[in-house]
C-alpha cells in the first residue's frame, strides 16, 4: 500500500453524493453482494454524507450520519444519538487510515448537531476497527443483509 494524501469533506453537492453512492455500490453491492435495492434508502436524502478524496480527485471512501427521526428509525432509541452507517472504503485505500478519518468526520458532524453519542451496526469482521476508535459492542449479534452484525456505541 502506497500512502496517499487525501482530504475528508462533507458531501454537499450532487456530484459528491454521486461519488459516495458509487463507492457504496462498489463495496457493498459488487464486493459483498448486498442487494442494490436495499443499499440505498429513504434516509439518504436527509443524511450527512462524508467523502474521502485523494489529491488527484479519486474517491477513496464514504460514510453517512443519520440524526433525528432517521437515527431513531435505525434503532438508536434516543434522539440525542446519531447513527453512523454505510462506511465504505475502496479496496485500494484500505489500511491507509481512510476509514478512521471518515469515522472522526462523522463524529464531528454529530457533535455539530448536538448529539451525545453515535451508534452503528458493525459487520462483525470490523469489530476490532471500531473498538480501536472507542466504540463498545452491545446486544446480540444479528444478520443484516445476510451479513453478521453487532450493535456498537461511542459517547461523544
Amino acid at each position: 500500500m502506497t500512502p496517499r494524501a487525501y482530504a475528508v469533506r462533507v458531501a454537499e453537492d450532487p456530484a459528491d453524493r454521486e461519488l459516495c453512492f458509487a463507492l457504496r455500490k462498489e463495496v457493498f453491492v459488487a464486493e459483498q453482494g448486498v442487494p442494490e435495492d436495499i443499499e440505498y434508502d429513504e434516509h439518504d436524502a436527509g443524511a450527512v454524507h462524508v467523502l474521502a478524496v485523494a489529491e488527484d480527485g479519486v474517491p477513496l471512501g464514504t460514510g453517512r450520519l443519520l440524526h433525528g427521526a432517521a437515527a431513531l428509525a435505525q434503532g438508536t432509541g434516543d434522539p440525542s444519538v446519531g447513527s453512523l452507517g454505510r462506511l465504505a472504503v475502496a479496496r485500494e485505500a484500505r489500511g491507509l487510515g481512510v476509514g478512521a478519518a471518515l469515522v472522526r468526520a462523522i463524529e464531528e458532524a454529530a457533535r455539530a448537531r448536538g448529539l451525545t453519542a453515535v451508534d452503528l451496526h458493525a459487520q462483525t469482521h470490523a469489530l476490532g476497527f471500531y473498538e480501536r476508535l472507542g466504540y463498545a459492542p452491545y446486544g446480540e449479534e444479528y444478520l443484516e443483509a445476510g451479513i453478521p452484525h453487532q450493535g456498537m456505541r461511542r459517547a461523544l
